[in-house]
């Protein structure tokens, strides 16, 4: 389909049905900068993947406990979350991963407390390595283990690449959004070299993209001659229907399956799954 100046595909293959499950692929969803859809596509990428038969299991990796919000947990009424497998390791990781409403789907919940961890994990031995250590006992249990980190460089998104086999980088095509791009590719590459060799860049996913502004095609348009192959086909439009379904705690695959966003989403997922960057 061609829109404007830029041209995608709107139809991959629909996944086949896996015969088994695990070992997963962890891919951390980052982007230093706020506002860009980075929780929203977290959330219904997930969904998305679990809707076709993969095991997902959802790290919600940011204080503010917006992914775990979004698939219906209260994590501020919880006991323990993510920050404590990260600063102890008396805490079985299966014991704090909750399940969902949703088939196929669990979520590992974060809440206020794991602000502290930034802190905390500075005087700890091998502190970017928390997050890696407390999901390897369950990786055989998932596909596909998704990590939404939150809108910083600094050492829980470190954790999150250190644990990651890639890293998807949800980016809102605005100007502003696609200036700090060079900077998280830099972080990237560092961590590659000096603490995960097996990280990749998997792709580059546009979000809140406005077929009816020439400023959303001409980002996209620069962001593709930027990063090609790179950047998904799959792009993301603004619609008022993903916060709409953030306050029913829904993905928006099941609070409005046939909505143009949801295709968008199970698109994405069909396009990852080719890509390889999912099971």
């Amino acid at each position: 389909m061609q829109n404007g100046n830029v041209t995608y595909v709107t139809d991959f293959p629909e996944p086949a049905p896996l015969s088994s499950h695990g070992p997963a692929r962890i891919v951390a969803l980052c982007n230093q900068k706020g506002g860009v859809g980075k929780t929203t596509t977290s959330v219904n990428l997930a969904a998305a993947l679990a809707e076709y038969g993969r095991k997902v299991l959802l790290v919600d990796f940011d204080p503010q406990g917006a992914a775990s919000a979004g698939l219906g947990i209260n994590s501020h009424e919880l006991d323990t979350t993510v920050y404590d497998l990260l600063m102890r390791n008396d805490v079985p990781t299966a014991d704090v991963i909750m399940k969902t409403d949703f088939e196929n789907l669990d979520v590992l919940p974060a809440n206020i407390d794991l602000s502290a961890a930034e802190v905390q994990l500075v005087s700890e031995v091998a502190r970017e390595s928390a997050l890696a250590r407390a999901l390897r006992s369950v990786e055989d249990d998932y596909d596909v283990i998704l990590i939404d980190c939150q809108p910083s460089l600094g050492l829980l998104t470190v954790n999150a690449l250190v644990a990651a086999h890639g890293v998807l980088i949800p980016l809102a095509s605005e100007y502003f959004a696609m200036r700090g791009v060079a900077l998280l590719v830099d972080t990237v590459t560092k961590v590659q070299d000096r603490l995960n060799p097996r990280l990749t860049m998997d792709a580059i996913v546009p979000t809140m993209y406005d077929a009816r502004t020439l400023h959303s095609q001409e980002v996209v348009e620069r962001v593709r001659e930027a990063f090609g192959d790179k950047v998904t086909e799959t792009m993301i439009h603004r619609t008022v229907k993903f916060p709409d379904a953030s306050v029913a705690s829904e993905p928006i695959t099941t609070f409005a399956p046939t909505h143009a966003g949801a295709k968008a989403y199970r698109q994405l997922a069909c396009e990852l799954v080719v890509r390889g960057v999912a099971a």
